[in-house]
């Protein structure tokens, strides 16, 4: 059972020098996901003004895919690449990394997202990246457990699976990829947001907290079913006895 696997770990960690490296690369995957990709929709949503609104989705879509893609890519080596609580969550209730660490990263992820929201309202010379409060919260929340059910289960098929094999080389590609489509399918009804950093970074920045309680819960409640799903029924109890045994 993933209960029975999840790890407090200890206080000391948080002085250990893997532990502190892994941090600040969650805190630079933060700033490479969240700055191209919240800067495109801010383009589309400050200074276009005619147009097709459907050419900002698939611009927001696109860009949040290939930033995401190259977050996960520089951080996996280091730290997992998770870029978002909701992930580092989910790996949390799967046992896949300790309470400590897991709260290290959660607050490099929020202090990330808060930087690049920064740094796009310096380079734009004010404009800041609003967040999108929607008008039905608890459909929201309904919206936000799907979607990130489903990015935290390919994370989990993609990387976390210690059977993935070469599965894993295209790891970054289908968690972009994921992010994009689910971008596409809610992000103009309530924003797609699948991860709690982006939402507090746009919520510091712009003072705007309305229903921002929706990209916590929906988030975490999608991470930890999709935890318990994949832990349960793909990976099992045995499995890491059944994996091969490397000499060093």
């Amino acid at each position: 059972m993933p209960i029975s696997k999840i790890a407090i770990g200890n206080f000391r960690e948080i002085t250990k020098h893997d532990a502190l490296k892994a941090a600040l690369a969650e805190f630079i995957c933060v700033i490479t996901f969240v700055f191209p990709a919240e800067g495109c929709a801010l383009v589309f949503s400050k200074m276009i003004t005619t147009g097709d609104p459907a050419n900002g989705l698939i611009s927001a879509s696109i860009s949040h895919a290939f930033a995401l893609l190259t977050a996960v890519s520089v951080g996996a080596n280091i730290s997992g690449g998770h870029a978002s609580p909701a992930v580092t969550f989910g790996a949390f209730v799967g046992g896949h990394i300790t309470f400590f660490r897991s709260v290290m990263y959660c607050i490099a992820q929020l202090l990330g997202s808060v930087v690049a929201c920064y740094l796009l309202k310096i380079a734009t010379n004010g404009l800041e990246v609003s967040p999108y409060p929607p008008q039905l919260p608890w459909n929201a929340v309904v919206f936000e457990i799907v979607m990130t059910f489903l990015l935290v289960y390919t994370y989990y098929a993609t990387s976390f699976d210690p059977k993935k094999g070469n599965m894993g080389i295209i790891s970054p590609i289908a968690i972009g990829l994921i992010v994009g489509a689910n971008i596409l399918c809610g992000g103009a009804l309530f924003g797609a947001a699948m991860n709690p950093a982006i939402a507090f970074g746009q919520a510091m920045i712009s003072g705007i907290w309305t229903h921002h309680w929706v990209y916590w819960l929906g988030n975490f409640v999608g991470a930890a079913i999709a935890a318990l799903v994949y832990e349960l029924i793909f990976i099992g109890e045995n499995v890491y006895e059944q994996l091969p045994i490397t000499n060093h």
